[in-house]
């Protein structure tokens, strides 16, 4: 059962269910801008972005990373379906930094191959942005 004043958090990749659990307060990026959620918000449907996913309960606030996808608010339930989900401090900010440098240097051929790169380019800026904050 839900308390009244928190939200039903449920996070799935492609590969599992990363979260299962009640939260007081949410914040995401959408495609087009950042977004907080608050017991009682009206039904939404929208377009999750690259960035911060930051998951406050009573007692702590966890961040993890996200990588795009789509989010349903209905009712008390948030559903953010997404490609990547990660706890940030899962993340190396030397590995990432390795990945970001490699992206760049990466040689395209084709809209999709350049459409790839710009994603793996802006993904790691935004990851190295917040690894650092």
């Amino acid at each position: 059962m839900i308390a009244a004043n928190a939200i039903q958090l449920t996070v799935v990749t492609p590969e599992t269910t990363l979260l299962d659990e009640q939260a007081a307060v949410l914040q995401f990026p959408l495609e087009d801008g950042q977004i907080g959620i608050l017991p009682g918000r009206a039904p939404m449907v929208g377009r999750l972005g690259i960035g911060e996913l930051l998951v406050t309960t009573s007692e702590s606030s966890i961040r993890y990373f996200v990588d795009g996808g789509f989010v349903q608010v209905k009712g008390q339930s948030v559903t953010l379906l997404t490609n990547q989900a990660s706890r940030l401090d899962e993340f190396s900010a030397a590995d990432v930094q390795k990945d970001f440098n490699e992206a760049l240097e990466r040689n395209v051929k084709t809209p999709t191959e350049q459409a790839h790169k710009q994603h793996d380019i802006d993904r790691n800026r935004k990851l190295l942005a917040l690894l650092k904050k």
